[in-house]
């Protein structure tokens, strides 16, 4: 009798060792920050937040009762079939029990099981975490693995979904990269910059030829780009006496203060350099102090925000595109290489 009751018991405990192998607490999907920011503004538990609360409790317990468990089937499989036998039956189990609860079959049946009574045993645990917590021990604390990189953080943004917007994705990782680029990466280069010479007439013509390019400032050139002498903003000329539009030159209108800043300079660097000076137009140069190209307070803040602006004197999303096909109609001649 008592050797029927030792055989059921090493049979009975095995089964549990499996089933309680194969059955894998569900972690916290949410973070404990976002966890604590629900909790506080629904004013109600939730079975996330549960898990977050007594996930390592749920650990601890099951590893425990499965060392107790094995502690059990070794002492009755040594009473049941003798030492050397009991011993070596244990010492199989232990080996194999959790392969077996690793078969398909066994850990979606105790997987379900578990699921379906998952909201009592957490809210037990919950209630009785004070006792529980002496087992804590038994598992690892879990943390959550830091962000190591810009562009790891920038990875996780751009594949989360159902929290940010699309534009609120690409503010925000136009803003992480913003640091990390340079003038040069999105200036307009000289060879396709539109100007206008100083001395030129600000008749009809003129002013219909300016307001095709879609742009609203000019380098005001003496000669060529190599010598810019001031900038024309389009708003500036209706400060033009009209009795003397007729024959008023840029030169009238301009404003003569011209800035510089280097092309490897970053755009962190520029946005301050533009909110210092408050111009809107830097013409750009190199290391031998030759001039490269443009760049513009819109061209900054674009690549800072991730998206265009239009101000009241454009007539196009993209002024850089627009002074590409501006140049293909120039002749060859005109051209600055």
């Amino acid at each position: 009798m008592i050797s029927a009751l030792l055989f059921i018991l090493v049979v009975l405990v095995g089964l549990l060792l499996v089933a309680l192998s194969s059955v894998s607490p569900n972690q916290p999907a949410i973070s404990s920050f976002e966890l604590k920011r629900r909790k506080e503004a629904a004013g109600s538990d939730n079975l996330e937040w549960l898990r977050s609360e007594v996930y390592r409790d749920v650990q601890s317990l099951q590893r425990t009762v499965i060392n107790v468990l094995l502690v059990v089937f070794v002492a009755a499989a040594i009473a049941r079939f003798g030492a050397f036998w009991g011993v070596t039956i244990s010492f199989v189990v232990a080996l194999q029990y959790a392969a077996v609860g690793r078969f398909n079959l066994v850990r979606s049946y105790n997987q379900k099981l578990y699921n379906e009574n998952e909201r009592r045993i957490l809210e037990y645990l919950y209630q009785h975490r004070s006792y529980i917590k002496i087992f804590r021990s038994v598992a690892p604390a879990q943390q959550a693995p830091a962000i190591a990189s810009k562009s790891e953080l920038t990875h996780v943004l751009e594949v989360s979904t159902g929290v940010l917007t699309s534009d609120e994705k690409s503010l925000i990782i136009s803003s992480l990269s913003f640091e990390d680029k340079t003038v040069q990466q999105i200036m307009t280069p000289k060879s396709v910059v539109d100007t206008i010479s100083k001395d030129e007439i600000l008749g009809p013509l003129v002013l219909d030829d300016l307001h095709s390019t879609g742009h609203s400032r000019f380098p005001v050139i003496n000669g060529d780009i190599d010598h810019v002498v001031g900038v024309l903003h389009l708003r500036d000329v209706l400060t033009v006496d009209s009795s003397k539009k007729a024959t008023a030159t840029v030169e009238s209108a301009m404003s003569k203060k011209v800035f510089y800043i280097r092309q490897d300079h970053t755009l962190h660097q520029a946005l301050s350099a533009f909110l210092r000076t408050h111009h809107h137009l830097f013409m750009v140069i190199n290391e031998f102090h030759e001039t490269v190209g443009i760049v513009t307070l819109e061209d900054t803040l674009e690549t800072l925000l991730g998206r265009k602006i239009i101000d009241e004197f454009d007539a196009h999303d993209d002024m850089r595109a627009v002074a590409v096909r501006q140049a293909a109609k120039k002749p060859l001649a005109g051209k600055e290489v």
